[in-house]
């Protein structure tokens, strides 16, 4: 089936943004919010369109996701369903987030990436890149086998890291019935506390697993 013209205007603004992206700007190029906004001139909300067709699996990166790019620069990485045709426009998810939504997923979440715990604005570890917290879609494996999206709220760099995951919800709570009654207490204090302490010896551990080979004979040889 040959694409319509971006230009049609019959077409809703959604298959329109989309068809210009393809047509106009294409996979792995640059485009700018301007560029997209004289492209329709006449249109509202162009920019919200445009983020909507991140729901049918299409990608555009912003500085959120690439921080090679300008404030006002976009790239168009991926093209996913060609909502222009009939029967494809519907959003795969069907979940629509609005600002009193996100402001509810933040407080939630504790203003927390749910995946790193980084929090808004804070710099990446051994970076100058500082955090923008959003809500992700996570596909979530049910019991029963059933999948469903669910809303969470990561950091730019996790929420592009993860779009391909899908959480086990089913092998999380069967692996919970498996645990001793001493460790399933541990885990709902950590659960009530949403956070955990580690103990000297842990934080060595995961020290040690950062050190090059020579180093880690020299921990090992410490140790003996």
């Amino acid at each position: 089936m040959s694409a319509p013209s971006w230009k049609d205007e019959k077409l809703g603004t959604k298959k329109r943004v989309a068809l210009w992206l393809v047509e106009e700007v294409g996979v792995g190029e640059l485009f700018t919010k301007n560029q997209l906004r004289e492209a329709f001139p006449d249109t509202s909300q162009v920019d919200r369109r445009m983020r909507e067709l991140r729901d049918h699996e299409w990608r555009i990166d912003t500085s959120r996701e690439d921080p090679s790019l300008g404030s006002h620069e976009q790239r168009f990485v991926r093209q996913g369903t060609s909502v222009w045709e009939p029967g494809k426009a519907t959003s795969r998810h069907g979940i629509k987030v609005t600002a009193t939504d996100r402001h509810a997923l933040l407080l939630r979440d504790g203003h927390k990436c749910r995946s790193c715990g980084i929090g808004p604005g804070e710099q990446y570890v051994g970076t100058y890149v500082a955090s923008q917290l959003d809500v992700a879609r996570r596909t979530v494996r049910m019991p029963g086998g059933k999948t469903s999206v669910q809303l969470v709220i990561e950091c730019n760099r996790c929420r592009v890291g993860g779009r391909e995951l899908t959480a086990d919800l089913d092998d999380v709570l069967a692996r919970i019935d498996r645990l001793p009654v001493y460790e399933r207490k541990m885990l709902a204090g950590w659960l009530d506390r949403d956070s955990r302490s580690f103990s000297e010896a842990e934080d060595l551990w995961a020290a040690y697993r950062t050190l090059p080979g020579d180093s880690r004979d020299a921990v090992r040889a410490a140790l003996n």
